[in-house]
């Protein structure tokens, strides 16, 4: 693989990357969030519908201005600069491919829009073709492409103006689900070659799990946790991450190896701690009853009840109520025998063992 960076123009050693500061006030919603981001490394921004992920794309793109705050690439203020006068490649969600334009001349367009003369420019997008396995695409139009070639085409089109920040929105989102995962071990390949600021959007926590170095968690306009994806997988800090990444979430106050919840309950665990404190375990880790099981040696046992079933291939995921909300994986076997339909009473169980309780 061509080293992406020496193409891009990484510059010289001493570049200090992004250093942004995005707010912006649309209406009732406020977008406030800080990021700084070194050369080479990949960001994704995570986080619900409507959480404010597309706005800090868009910022930072100078499609949408902002309302206060700074925005610096590589030391060079960018606030009110227009988009074409920033060194930023976007690839957006649907690629948006001129749909008139082979593959070369849309890879060849950004370098025509920035000076270069046309045999310069389709000369350069050959090289990009050729880098990302589409030399033989290269006078194909974008409705003969497949979604993974589209994608390839796009990232090229981003790449060949040699941005010093690529914005990637929802890179996969138009992707079946058989040919994402081929795109998203390439697009990874990309990445890691390239040298200067990637910065991605994206609602799937295993497309941000590969793809970045680090997660920007982003809720109702702010940054709720930010880190690298084994730190965030492992002490989620709300409801909605510990769902992404399939963990059950509780917050209270811990006293040694017992954590005081708010609602009045106690889990115990393993671990020794004092303070606020998080405690969360995987739905594995539930096992369930229909009865009070009395040879148990499970430390916490709850009476729930089945709220909803949901089948995934031979999985069964129950969300319950009652006792402690929470989620259990059984198998689907499993699942018969006990008989599992909504609104029927069980017994939840879980290992000390099998939590994991880190400081709030």
């Amino acid at each position: 693989m061509t080293d992406f960076g020496k193409e891009c123009g990484s510059g010289p050693a001493h570049v200090a990357g992004l250093d942004a500061r995005l707010v912006v006030d649309r209406g009732g919603f406020r977008l406030d969030v800080a990021l700084r981001v070194a050369p080479g490394d990949v960001v994704a921004l995570l986080g619900p519908n409507g959480a404010g992920k597309t706005t800090a794309l868009r910022a930072l793109a100078g499609l949408t201005p902002l309302s206060s705050g700074h925005l610096r690439l590589d030391g060079t203020v960018l606030d009110g600069t227009p988009p074409e006068g920033r060194p930023v490649g976007v690839v957006f969600q649907d690629y948006l491919l001129f749909p008139h334009l082979t593959a070369l001349d849309n890879v060849a367009f950004g370098p025509r829009c920035h000076g270069a003369s046309k045999a310069d420019a389709r000369a350069q997008a050959a090289r990009w073709l050729d880098r990302m396995g589409l030399a033989e695409h290269s006078g194909v139009k974008p409705r003969r492409l497949s979604g993974g070639q589209a994608q390839r085409v796009a990232l090229a089109r981003a790449l060949a103006t040699r941005p010093r920040l690529l914005l990637l929105d929802e890179p996969l989102a138009a992707l079946d689900a058989r040919t994402r995962l081929d795109v998203r071990a390439q697009l990874r390949r990309h990445l890691a070659d390239f040298e200067a600021v990637a910065v991605l959007v994206t609602h799937d926590p295993l497309d941000a799990m590969v793809l970045a170095d680090r997660l920007v968690v982003i809720e109702h306009g702010l940054v709720v946790q930010e880190g690298a994806p084994s730190d965030i997988a492992r002490r989620p800090r709300t409801d909605y991450i510990a769902r992404l990444v399939g963990l059950n979430l509780y917050k209270g106050r811990a006293e040694g190896h017992v954590v005081r919840l708010e609602a009045g309950h106690v889990i115990t665990t393993t671990e020794e701690l004092t303070g606020p404190a998080f405690v969360a375990f995987p739905p594995s880790a539930v096992t369930l009853y229909r009865e009070r099981p009395t040879g148990s040696s499970a430390r916490n046992l709850w009476r729930c009840e089945v709220a909803g079933l949901e089948t995934h291939g031979d999985r069964v995921r129950a969300d319950l109520t009652g006792g402690l909300p929470l989620v259990a994986d059984l198998t689907t076997v499993a699942a018969a025998e006990l008989d599992l339909r909504p609104g029927a009473p069980v017994w939840a169980a879980v290992k000390a063992t099998q939590t994991h309780t880190y400081p709030a």
